[in-house]
């Protein structure tokens, strides 16, 4: 029989700093301190500071069993009482122990997943277990021991801390690399409504020129997965190409010929409609691309973050230097001032995230983006609101920016001469077991301001206002207090457009100029015609940053 005499709830701490998170709140007695808890109208939102509990710690229990012991397990939604679809991290002993699989469960890496309900079949001994639903509910950990003689079942509470889609914010994941028939239960246990499945790269043996067809099964109700995904490979960077009617079939040998912007430009023409992200920032043709418009969006939250680890290699990227950016923080913000610089140059292209689960040691949508719509969800409206920048990209906090009522990717206009003064707004949701690091407000690629927690409640989610004279963009990053990897989350940016002109810095236009005369200098060709062609394209980004240069107005 189980023993349940130390058995507790797993708990969940609320500190609500006003009115405006849209969630649908746990039980009283769960909560340290609620207030009143509703939308926030169209143009006014009062902010919230969301504090999850710590890990929800189900003491250890035991149960019996044969040699094999037997224990069924039911994972339910704690408000709703129903079965929920779930992650487990199950590891013998202790929190370190060695990985168990379960037979015919879905496994990758140190997890796997089920749909609420499993049957635990294990040699006899002592289990320690983590069971997620995605960021949006409260991590549950335990231990349990199988003993011999008995049979036994056991039901576990996870508890929501906030719900992102009552609020109009959906998640997504733009890279999974898992099994198709998997991949239903996979978002359905994460959270995931938009899941982009590279299953069709550039010639896939046996398939033709037909697209691989997804499992007979459809996608829970809600949900979206989507196998009309591919992959570029090119020495200056990886495309990944969403959109896609048949499988990229581009005359590549996996050389410097042709430029990728060649490629992309290929992609255009025989997949109209296609998006074409760029896997990283640090990719050696970034300045190439968006010099040739060839990318929708630039992944800032890519696959060297993950879940228990920074996988911080440099092959195929441009090095960042160490002694100003070291360590796992210094990847990210390397990762992150290449995107600042583009917005220093009046670029207007959204952030992305994805997981590569499959391919990293990431479960599906550990990095994902979150897409702001105004109506019900749909993969067709979920794609216009990233188009829009109506976005969060991260594997950290989870945020719910407003500024004057509107969500990031907002262009707020003033005529030449005039000023324009915004009161960012922001709800934030955290684990307390992963407190907050640090708040910061970005403007112009720097940083504005900080803030703690404290200051952060005290000021009732309402940041340091700010007043700007001349053209510019800011966002805000909220990063994780956390040693073993680095957890983050940034909102896509806000812009300020003062006269006709976009902010645009000397000093970024010129580190991108730079880029590509470094770039050049390493292409080898031996054919002259290819290597005039591929020269020609770099030239032309030569032109296009120059030009930028040019028309810089701030330093």
């Amino acid at each position: 029989m189980l023993d349940l005499s130390k058995v507790r709830k797993p708990r969940f701490k609320v500190q609500v700093a006003a009115t405006g998170v849209p969630d649908q709140p746990p039980e009283a007695d769960d909560l340290m301190q609620v207030r009143s808890i509703r939308r926030p109208p169209a143009r006014r939102a009062l902010a919230a500071a969301i504090l999850l509990a710590a890990a929800a710690l189900i003491q250890p229990f035991r149960t019996a069993a044969a040699a094999e012991g037997k224990l069924r397990l039911t994972v339910v939604d704690k408000q709703s009482g129903r079965p929920i679809a779930c992650r487990m991290h199950l590891r013998v002993g202790r929190e370190d122990g060695r990985i168990r699989k379960v037979p015919s469960a879905p496994f990758w890496h140190d997890h796997f997943v089920f749909p609420g309900q499993i049957e635990l079949k294990l040699p006899l001994g002592e289990y320690f277990f983590t069971l997620e639903h995605g960021p949006e509910y409260v991590q549950a950990t335990g231990r349990f021991t199988l003993e011999r003689n008995a049979d036994d079942a056991k039901t576990v509470e996870l508890v929501r801390g906030i719900d992102m889609a009552a609020s109009g914010w959906y998640a997504g994941d733009l890279e999974v690399r898992r099994p198709l028939e998997e991949i239903g239960l996979l978002i359905r246990s994460e959270g995931i409504r938009l899941a982009e499945v590279v299953a069709a790269d550039a010639k896939p043996p046996g398939r033709g020129d037909k697209l691989v067809e997804p499992p007979a099964c459809e996608a829970p109700e809600g949900y979206t997965w989507e196998v009309s995904t591919g992959r570029l490979e090119h020495p200056g960077g990886s495309l990944t190409v969403y959109g896609l009617k048949r499988p990229l079939q581009l005359a590549s040998a996996g050389g410097e010929y042709p430029a990728i912007s060649s490629l992309a430009a290929a992609v255009r023409k025989t997949h109209p409609g296609a998006w074409i992200d760029l896997a990283h920032p640090a990719s050696w043709d970034l300045p190439l691309l968006v010099a040739h418009g060839a990318v929708d969006s630039v992944r800032v939250v890519h696959g060297q973050f993950c879940r228990d680890e920074v996988i911080d290699r440099q092959t195929g990227l441009r090095e960042r230097d160490k002694a100003r950016y070291p360590g796992a923080d210094g990847l990210a913000r390397w990762s992150q001032q290449i995107y600042f610089h583009l917005l220093n140059c009046g670029l207007r292209i959204p952030p992305t995230a994805a997981s590569l689960s499959g391919e990293v040691p990431n479960p599906v949508g550990y990095n994902r983006t979150y897409v702001h719509l105004e109506g019900p969800f749909s993969a067709g409206e979920w794609w216009q609101g990233l188009r829009a920048g109506q976005v969060t990209v991260g594997n950290g906090p989870l945020l719910l920016p407003l500024v004057e009522g509107k969500p990031p990717g907002c262009v707020f206009h003033a005529p030449a001469g005039a000023a324009v003064e915004l009161q960012p707004l922001l709800s934030i949701s955290y684990r307390s077991h992963e407190p907050l690091r640090y708040l910061e407000l970005i403007r112009n690629g720097e940083v504005e301001y900080s803030l703690s927690l404290d200051d952060y409640v005290e000021r009732k989610g309402n940041l340091l206002p700010l007043k700007f004279e001349q053209s510019g963009w800011f966002l805000i990053r909220a990063v994780s207090e956390i040693s073993h990897t680095y957890r983050f989350s940034i909102t896509g940016p806000y812009y300020v457009q003062i006269g006709s002109e976009p902010h645009v810095s000397r000093r970024s236009a010129e580190f991108f100029l730079d880029w590509v005369y470094e770039r050049a200098r390493m292409i080898r060709l031996d054919d002259p015609e290819e290597r005039r062609q591929v020269i020609d394209a770099h030239r032309q980004a030569r032109d296009f940053w120059q030009a930028a240069v040019a028309r810089a107005a701030a330093p």
